[in-house]
């Protein structure tokens, strides 16, 4: 099952890295005048990790509730990082829109995964 899921696995990792590493890690990083830019980078994040794992499972994947579920432990694993910089960190906090964040990226990614396979089916029926 590791190996299966290895790129979901390591996408989860770096997610863990970028939410749990201090804030001064980033002190570097070229900043954006973008307001709310943090938002955007947690859609990004959650929309590639549920992408990931539709990809990798893609053949085992049968039914809107097996993805359903697998979009329901993505976002567990959202709550549980941002309740972890809330607890565990002192330059980090969690953020209740940080979690709608990453439930919207996790809901574009799924919508996503539906609309190609609906075109993916009707490309083959001909």
């Amino acid at each position: 099952m590791i190996r299966k899921n290895l790129y979901s696995i390591l996408v989860a990792l770096i997610i863990m890295y970028l939410s749990m590493a201090s804030s001064h890690t980033f002190d570097r990083v070229p900043t954006f005048n973008i307001p709310h830019f943090d938002k955007i980078v947690h859609f990004g994040m959650y929309f590639s990790l549920m992408l990931v794992i539709l990809i990798e499972n893609r053949n085992t994947l049968k039914n809107f509730r097996q993805i359903l579920l697998i979009g329901l432990a993505s976002l567990s694993y959202g709550i549980i990082i941002e309740i972890m910089q809330s607890t565990l960190t002192v330059t980090r906090t969690g953020d209740f829109f940080d979690a709608l964040a990453d439930l919207t990226g996790i809901s574009a990614a799924i919508l996503i995964w539906f609309l190609v396979m609906r075109y993916k089916k009707q490309a083959f029926r001909y």
